[in-house]
């Protein structure tokens, strides 16, 4: 018997974080807490951590949703994304969806255990303001605001050092205030926009997919076909928070929450005619 030890020992220390992997995507995550500005974009740590932008304070829970850090950041905080224990996170001091431009952004570089700001970069070319951001096949994916009227989005490439390698042009269709949030799942940049609109768009910048789905407050690939995608909520008297739902890529090309997809058709219908999640 003494040959099973070591396989065994090796079980208990990694089934821990087999079992932190698991959770995140299977059931709602309700971040703890009211903050004063509404939700900007969500991330994990594919470990035990998620990591929530409120504008203007940083929040870092665990998987069940409870804080254990969170800060006061300036400016507008967006969508953000985890990468080798830090947290990346677009930033914008100046003007939103101006066609003269007018923004005045940064990435704001967070240390992921202590949320210590550890450096920023400056990103000027992103015109209309940043307001997320992605990591995908070696590079940071940018993307941000945009005026009334433009039928196209713009994607900000930028090396590891935030050397900017180039504006990468999607014909889209008009997407209200642009894109708000971005995750990638390997090949394949889904894109969140306000007035419930999803992006599809390959690793090439080719629009592949728009559907009317609900995702512009953040959305996480987690593994496979499983997302988390957020929904904000609002109290006049205690302020903002954010919840995340479980979602599935489908085999028509967009997300659907979990819940829907496993209701009954009769259940569906009435939960969208109710406009429920």
């Amino acid at each position: 018997m003494k040959k099973y030890h070591l396989p065994i020992l090796l079980l208990g220390l990694l089934l821990p974080n087999f079992c932190s992997a698991a959770g995140l995507g299977d059931s709602q995550v309700t971040c703890e807490g009211s903050y004063p500005g509404h939700l900007q974009g969500v991330d994990w740590d594919r470990h035990d951590s998620i990591f929530w932008a409120f504008t203007s304070v940083l929040v870092k829970t665990d998987l069940e949703g409870a804080v254990v850090k969170k800060i006061d950041v300036p400016g507008h905080h967006g969508d953000l994304c985890f990468r080798r224990g830090r947290i990346y996170v677009a930033v914008n001091f100046g003007s939103f969806n101006d066609p003269e431009g007018n923004a005045d952004n940064d990435v704001f570089v967070y240390d992921a255990d202590t949320l210590e700001l550890l450096s920023r970069h400056d990103i000027p070319q992103v015109k209309h303001g940043a307001g997320g951001m992605t990591w995908q096949k070696g590079r940071f994916i940018v993307i941000g605001g945009l005026p009334e009227g433009y039928e196209e989005n713009y994607f900000y490439e930028y090396d590891s050092d935030f050397q900017f390698l180039g504006r990468k042009v999607v014909q889209s269709g008009y997407s209200r205030l642009g894109i708000q949030a971005i995750t990638s799942s390997g090949k394949v940049l889904w894109c969140g926009c306000y007035g419930n609109a999803l992006l599809r768009v390959t690793d090439d910048y080719q629009m592949t997919g728009r559907w009317e789905f609900d995702c512009g407050y953040g959305l996480i690939h987690v593994r496979g076909k499983r997302f988390m995608v957020t929904l904000g909520r609002y109290d006049e008297a205690v302020g903002h928070g954010g919840i995340l739902l479980a979602a599935v890529a489908t085999d028509k090309g967009g997300l659907q929450r979990v819940r829907e997809w496993l209701a009954p058709p009769a259940e569906r219908q009435r939960r969208e005619k109710e406009g429920r999640p």
